[in-house]
């Protein structure tokens, strides 16, 4: 699983927690879970047979599989196919959206980039920021530039003796 460099020290990817949040979401809103898997990625053990342009999607209704397990890493489970016994495993990696069948409703995720167990840190920190925190890094300003915008205010208020 990749690491965020945050200000404060590295986090851990949400998606694994943000994708548990989600199943659990659709379930008790009597919903059938859709998950859509990049089976192109590693460890991805799904039915080839049914891949479709690298892209699978399964139905994750507790109906229709067993044995369920997800954590942090992969989401596994076993289900049917034309009536044959299939394991399933989807590292979190591999995972692109879950959402509800019937209304569309949930999340894609962003693409996470692999992590390449180099000794460079500062390479593959530099990596792994997404464009959201980019943006958010580009668009802050400077604290200097904040303190002597705050010290030019001139107060509103007069002071009656």
């Amino acid at each position: 699983m990749s690491n965020i460099d945050i200000v404060g020290g590295k986090f851990t990817s949400n998606k694994p927690y943000l994708f548990r949040a989600l199943y659990e979401w659709i379930i008790d809103n009597d919903a059938t879970p859709y998950l859509l898997v990049d089976a192109t990625k590693a460890n991805v053990q799904v039915p080839q047979h049914l891949v479709k342009d690298g892209q699978i999607v399964l139905n994750a209704s507790p109906g229709a599989i067993r044995d369920w397990f997800a954590d942090n890493s992969a989401v596994s489970f076993n289900t049917r196919f034309s009536g044959k016994a299939q394991n399933i495993y989807v590292p979190m990696n591999s995972l692109l959206a879950i959402y509800a069948q019937e209304n569309g409703m949930g999340m894609a995720f962003p693409e996470e980039l692999e992590d390449d167990n180099s000794d460079d840190e500062s390479q593959s920190d530099s990596q792994e920021l997404d464009p959201l925190t980019e943006t958010i890094e580009e668009q802050k300003p400077e604290r200097s530039a904040v303190k002597k915008e705050k010290s030019k205010k001139v107060s509103h208020l007069k002071v009656i003796k």
